[in-house]
């Protein structure tokens, strides 16, 4: 069944995940992409602190991730990216960071981190694209 205009469905009949990630996954994925950026070495600890969550739950998806190809990953080491992980980060953060400035740029703020999470997840790439298109033209326009 085509999920058209006319189709109504609860919000789980529309999400459709990256790569098989449940939204929790993008999360950390996201996260450890954004660590390791600069070079640094990932503990579960770490992970752990930047998420606001405990060390079991990080270590609970760092194996999550791991089984699904994203990470490599062994009990109480350093957590790494796999080329799939990397690939897959990038995009997350890339869209993560096109829909904050776009909020910010339309809400005239500078923080809109959690509007930014809430909708993240639910969002495809061909609208990621459009909204960085839109982001582009907009910065034009607010530098003339």
């Amino acid at each position: 069944m085509d999920k058209g205009e006319s189709e109504f469905f609860t919000m789980k009949g529309y999400v459709e995940h990256t790569h098989g990630l449940s939204a929790s996954m993008e999360d950390y994925l996201e996260m450890i992409y954004r660590l390791s950026i600069n070079g640094k070495i990932i503990r579960i600890s770490e992970l752990a602190s930047n998420l606001h969550v405990r060390p079991p739950s990080a270590s609970k998806m760092a194996y999550l991730l791991k089984n699904s190809g994203f990470i490599l990953f062994q009990k109480y080491g350093y957590i790494s990216l796999t080329e799939k992980g990397k690939n897959t980060g990038e995009y997350l953060l890339y869209r993560h960071e096109t829909i904050h400035r776009f909020l910010c740029l339309l809400n005239q703020s500078d923080n809109e981190l959690e509007q930014t999470e809430k909708i993240e997840h639910y969002i495809n790439a061909k609208t990621v694209q459009n909204l960085a298109h839109l982001n582009d033209v907009l910065n034009v326009k607010k530098k003339s």
